[in-house]
């Protein structure tokens, strides 16, 4: 994963927001790796290019 910037590092809660998803899908998705994200301590960090990446792979996808 390339250097990632404090303001590019976007919250659980703002990836419900921008997927329109529940947090337990959320949760879900970072647990199973479906998009790239790390913890300190119990608090996850998302780079915010993660969730679009998962957004393009997943358009890609309903072809």
């Amino acid at each position: 994963m390339e250097a990632v910037t404090q303001e590019e590092l976007i919250t659980i809660e703002e990836v419900m927001k921008i997927l329109k998803i529940g947090k337990n899908t959320a949760y879900q998705l970072l647990e199973d790796k479906e998009i790239e994200a790390f913890r300190i301590g119990n608090k996850w960090k998302i780079p915010r290019s993660s969730v679009y990446k998962y957004i393009q792979a997943q358009t890609h996808n309903v072809k």
